[in-house]
């Protein structure tokens, strides 16, 4: 069935995620009755979330069309790219799923958590050429911060449509080089659409190479005599391969912490992308009595996580590892938009336990983006040469400037468009316009519960967090109609009761003022009525006093 808003000679492009926003990232690119899903990734939650494990997108319009989809393809294996591929799996019906290298490894070990899940799995290589529908899909390789990371070209009737993954120019890259003859050839055929990475569009110049990244590990490894603590990013295979070189080469054992991190290690090493001697690596058993001075700690916790490895060392929880003087720490990353305040509260934490700290500066780079910059942006733009350009991948201002990137290339103004989420581009060889919307919203996954949690549930637990709660439990004889017992008034989180006897005394004899207008002998017993008059009595008794409004919570029980 064609898409409402599209003509039959028109290419539909539009992201369940990832437009205005660093994470769970999903584009889809339609065309008559063929649907092709790029990445299926998923958001961490910032601090205001509560409770909540990933941000997903709606899957709405997908479960509508599955009979159109032809294929879901992953353009490198980070988890805002991946990470949701489970829970995409339970709600729609995907035909196969393409991966290359790294990245199905990666895919097939998260689907180990999930048995009842049997995907079709197919893995793509540079060469590789897909019919599926009217599309014909091909890649490049890109530079990344994980290998086998591609950009996708999807040749249509109407034209080329060009996603770039996410990238970055590394003339140095410690892994293989980037295909730029590739990418040229693409922009000499003719791109109608270009679809470009913008998380780095604010940084002027290039990204920093990760050969200049691996020498200043070295060189920090060669210099420090206590124990090094280095927190990096699981997917980061290229920084983890630097950090055993320099630990092997300083005599140094491994020990690893943190599930991701040992999981991603072992298939690393297994498609040969991690390689070091037998034996460098170390179990935890295996930790008691080894000198601190040959021992490099690798865990999570480069976010501030706070049940990651490094964030539980940092604050003394870590059931194997306690800080001890003359530990060094390096963070060897740079804080995911939104991390910032968690990642600065986890260094705080480890000066104040008397490791010495490093992080990412002027002095030492111990992190290189996987991003581009301005320079590096604008050379894809160059080398693509696209008629449209839709900016993706990054929060609004980041789109923006991209935009702005594209046009200073030669875009021209009305053939850039910055859009959200569910907004669909409607491109053909005469032309492109904004053709409507549809249906994406974020969903909360909560332990098993997947958009079960809403808005208000997260509003309720806010409000919670910043004013508590207090109940009023009764007990009530239907029969006789009285309040049996006193009222007993429970405070969470609102006020310590034993300093507030007065107010805790005019809230039971309010409870008792509300209940005895309902207990009339005339009128028939009306719960309800009389839980929202004791909530609102109690509201505005409280507001008056103390000005808050915790949750108010009545608890009636009727014998």
């Amino acid at each position: 069935m064609q898409n409402q808003f599209l003509n039959s000679s028109e290419v539909g492009i539009f992201a369940l995620g990832g437009l205005g926003e660093v994470g769970k990232n999903m584009y889809c690119v339609e065309y008559r009755d063929d649907l092709i899903v790029i990445d299926s990734g998923l958001l961490f939650p910032d601090e205001y979330l509560m409770g909540i494990d990933y941000v997903i997108p709606d899957y709405t319009y997908l479960i509508e069309n599955q009979e159109k989809i032809r294929a879901v393809i992953i353009s490198h294996g980070h988890e805002d790219h991946i990470g949701a591929i489970p829970f995409l799996l339970r709600q729609v019906k995907i035909p196969v799923i393409y991966a290359a290298g790294l990245s199905l490894g990666l895919i097939k070990n998260k689907l180990e958590d999930h048995p009842s899940l049997s995907p079709n799995l197919q893995e793509y290589k540079e060469d590789t050429v897909l019919h599926l529908g009217l599309f014909e899909i091909t890649f490049f390789r890109t530079n990344h911060s994980i290998p086998d990371s591609f950009g996708i070209r999807m040749k249509t009737p109407e034209g080329v449509i060009v996603h770039t993954g996410d990238f970055k120019f590394d003339f140095s890259p410690t892994g293989t080089d980037a295909n730029y003859q590739k990418m040229a050839r693409t922009g000499e055929d003719g791109v109608l659409c270009l679809l470009s990475d913008s998380t780095n569009s604010e940084l002027e110049d290039f990204t920093t190479s990760e050969m200049v990244v691996a020498e200043t590990i070295k060189d920090l490894f060669s210099s420090i005599e206590g124990r090094i603590i280095i927190a990096t990013f699981a997917s980061n295979v290229h920084r983890i391969q630097q950090i055993v070189e320099a630990s092997v080469s300083t005599n140094r054992k491994i020990a690893v912490f943190g599930r991701s991190m040992e999981k991603n290690i072992e298939v690393g090493m297994k498609l040969g992308y991690i390689r070091a001697p037998e034996g460098t690596f170390l179990y935890s058993k295996n930790l008691i009595g080894m000198n601190k001075r040959n021992l490099t700690i690798l865990s999570t916790g480069s976010q501030g996580e706070p049940m990651a490895a490094l964030t539980r060392i940092a604050s003394g929880t870590h059931k194997q590892i306690n800080l001890i003087p003359g530990d060094t720490v390096i963070l060897s990353s740079s804080p995911i938009p939104g991390n910032q305040e968690s990642v600065n509260k986890t260094i705080n934490l480890l000066y104040k336990s008397g490791a010495s700290v490093i992080t990412q500066s002027p002095f030492a780079d111990v992190h290189a983006s996987g991003h581009g910059g301005q320079n590096e942006l604008k050379l894809m733009l160059k080398l693509m040469k696209p008629r449209f350009f839709m900016p993706i991948h990054g929060e609004f201002r980041m789109l923006k400037m991209h935009a702005k990137l594209g046009v200073d290339t030669g875009v021209k103004p009305e053939n850039t468009f910055v859009l959200d989420n569910g907004q669909v581009l409607a491109v053909s060889k005469d032309g492109a316009r904004v053709a409507g919307q549809v249906k994406t919203s974020d969903v909360y996954v909560d332990g098993s519960a997947i958009g079960e949690i809403g808005s208000q549930v997260i509003k309720d637990r806010r409000d919670l967090s910043e004013d508590g709660m207090i109940s009023v439990v009764m007990t009530i004889n239907q029969v006789r109609k009285e309040v049996i017992c006193t009222p007993k008034i429970i405070s969470k989180g609102f006020i310590f009761m034993k300093d507030n006897e007065l107010m805790m005394k005019d809230l039971m004899e309010l409870a008792l003022d509300v209940t005895d207008r309902y207990l009339l002998p005339s009128k028939k017993l009306n719960i309800n009525g009389m839980k929202n008059d004791l909530i609102k009595t109690f509201a505005k008794y409280i507001l008056k006093k103390t000005n808050r409004q915790p949750m108010i919570m009545p608890v009636i029980m009727v014998l």
